[in-house]
C-alpha cells in the first residue's frame, strides 16, 4: 500500500533549526507565513484574517524511527510511546498546528501567503493540509 502525497508549499519562519524551536506555539513560537505554491491558490479561496485554522506539515527533518521518548525531552520522565506525546519523531512525522490567520495574500500566478500568528515549525517545513477549525461559534462552509 502505498500513500501519494503533494506538498503544498512550505512554512517561512525565523526559526531555522530544531534546538532554537519552542515545544508547543504558545511557548515563543514566532509569527510566521504559509507560501502556498499557485497551484494551489484556489484551494486558499474564503480564507480570511481572523479564522482560526490547522496546519498539518511533514516534519522534514524528525528521526521516524523514534517509537518512543521521555516526555519534553525530560529524562526523568519515564520512557512514553510517540502516540502518546507531541514529540515530533514518530514513524509519520505529521505536524498538527492550531494558529490564527494574521493577513491572506498573493494568487493570480504567485504563492499565496498565509501569515499566522505563532508556529513552532522549523523554516522550510513542506505543508501538508490546511483545514478550518470547527466550534460551536464555526459556521460549515
Amino acid at each position: 500500500m502505498g500513500v501519494d502525497l503533494q506538498f503544498l508549499g512550505v512554512v517561512e519562519s525565523s526559526l531555522g533549526d530544531q534546538g532554537e524551536a519552542p515545544k508547543q506555539a504558545d511557548e515563543g513560537a514566532p509569527p510566521a507565513t504559509l507560501r502556498i505554491e499557485p497551484e494551489f491558490a484556489a484551494c486558499c479561496e474564503g480564507l480570511r484574517a481572523g479564522d482560526e485554522i490547522l496546519v498539518l506539515t511533514w516534519l522534514d527533518r524528525a528521526d521516524r524511527s523514534v517509537q518512543a521518548v521521555h516526555p519534553r525531552g525530560d529524562i526523568n520522565r519515564p520512557l512514553t510511546g510517540v502516540f502518546a506525546t507531541r514529540s515530533p519523531a514518530r514513524p509519520n512525522p505529521i505536524g498538527l498546528h492550531r494558529v490564527e490567520l494574521v493577513a491572506v495574500s498573493g494568487g493570480s500566478g504567485d504563492p499565496r501567503r498565509l501569515r499566522v500568528d505563532a508556529l513552532e515549525a522549523l523554516d522550510g517545513t513542506p505543508i501538508l493540509d490546511v483545514k478550518p477549525v470547527l466550534g460551536a461559534e464555526a459556521s460549515l462552509r
